[in-house]
């Protein structure tokens, strides 16, 4: 199963999101973005991409661990910014980062000892995608929008591991369908 370990914004601040990204939305060019549908924003922690069934458990038991290990954090949406020049738009986060450096290191860590094999290792940039492009597009006139836009701070509780389901279907613009697999509590509690 394709799976990621993730932090999830509450709903709240979801909506608040989408409200934003509907403006963005009406921006020219925007038809020509696919927009990730608000139901699959989350933050990636790690992605561990195909895992065999035999390993989930060892990896839930190593990332119970891992988030027990660090104590719940602020956390808040806060401007945007892009991968390869136009290909990923993404709203970006502000709060204390180090604490969610951290948790993804530990997210991934705990797969390396479960014995799920993990790509290089690169430094981690807390960020929630919110559409892609094949050809890239010219962003500036979105993060302009995105610069003054930031969600009320909330209290990061909890590591998700996520399985997604790609599209099977063919039929254009199809967004992957993402299920929690396991919830992990931060700190003592965890």
């Amino acid at each position: 199963m394709r799976l990621f370990a993730a932090v999830l914004p509450p709903e709240d601040v979801v909506r608040a999101l989408a409200v934003e990204v509907g403006r963005l939305r009406e921006l020219p060019g925007a038809d020509g973005m696919r927009w990730t549908e608000r139901a699959g924003w989350h933050f990636t922690l790690a992605f561990y991409g195909e895992v065999g069934e035999e390993l989930v458990p060892a990896l839930t038991e190593r990332l119970a661990r891992a988030a027990a290990r660090t104590e719940p954090f602020g956390l808040a949406l806060r401007g945007g910014g892009q991968f390869g020049r136009g290909k990923a738009l993404w709203a970006g986060a502000e709060g204390d980062l180090a604490a969610m450096g951290l948790l993804a290191g530990r997210a991934e860590a705990a797969a390396r000892k479960a014995g799920v094999p993990m790509g290089e290792h690169r430094r981690y940039k807390a960020h929630l995608t919110l559409a892609r492009s094949r050809d890239g597009v010219g962003v500036r006139p979105y993060l302009d929008a995105l610069e003054d836009f930031r969600s009320r701070t909330w209290t990061v509780e909890e590591l998700v591991l996520v399985r997604s389901h790609l599209p099977r279907s063919g039929i254009p613009g199809e967004q992957p369908r993402y299920e929690a697999v396991a919830r992990r509590a931060l700190g003592a509690a965890g």
